[in-house]
């Protein structure tokens, strides 16, 4: 599935954003199927904005965003959710767990909410891999926001994705787990030839990025 970005600009933001270089607002920009994107940028430049947008919870803007020729903004309701149940996946910065529920309830409401992509047992081979299996039976309100990270993470990769977007997913990690998690994501990514946009505030090494942006 492409993405195709044209003269994109939140509308809140469009008197600041027309002031200042973007590889991404007010410009026309394509993202193919497949592809691995960081998006770099300092804070306040939009990056939450624009990973809103792309998965359809911000709807202020002007421009174009288009996934395979179809207008993003005449998606909507059943469409709209086997569009991010089967082709989009995401990993938002302020996570959005269920507090009240486990770690592991969290990701099995993302596996079973369309035909499950894996078996409920790649919950615990994820989680190991990522150092949480003593977690997955806390709520998650009570885990640690590192924790927490790697729930949304692994929440993230057990359903099917064409795209996966991920807003700055790394940043409550120390470099060990930085390292654990891209290898997992990376792993997830390339069995399924998915596409990914990253986006943070510095360049790094983590993947072999098809594209590195400024936003």
């Amino acid at each position: 599935m492409q993405i195709r970005i044209q003269q994109l600009v939140p509308v809140p933001l469009k008197e600041k954003f027309s002031q200042r270089q973007s590889d991404i607002w007010n410009t026309d920009i394509t993202f193919s199927a497949g592809e691995w994107i960081k998006i770099v940028a300092p804070s306040g430049t939009g990056k939450t904005t624009l990973m809103n947008i792309l998965y359809k919870v911000r709807h202020d803007y002007e421009g174009s965003v288009k996934l395979d020729k179809r207008e993003l903004q005449t998606i909507a309701g059943d469409e709209l959710a086997t569009l991010r149940q089967n082709k989009v996946s995401v990993i938002f910065q302020d996570l959005r767990l269920f507090e009240n529920l486990t770690a592991r309830e969290n990701i099995e409401l993302n596996r079973v909410l369309q035909k499950p992509y894996y078996e409920a047992k790649v919950i615990d081979e994820m989680a190991a891999r990522l150092g949480i299996t003593h977690i997955l039976n806390q709520r998650a309100g009570v885990c640690s926001y590192g924790e927490q990270q790697r729930i949304a993470i692994i929440r993230a990769l057990v359903q099917p994705f064409e795209w996966l977007i991920m807003d700055e997913p790394f940043s409550h990690l120390d470099n060990a787990n930085t390292q654990k998690a891209a290898g997992l994501i990376a792993t997830e990514c390339t069995k399924r030839g998915a596409g990914f946009v990253l986006t943070d505030l510095d360049e790094d090494s983590l993947f072999p990025y098809t594209k590195s942006i400024s936003l």
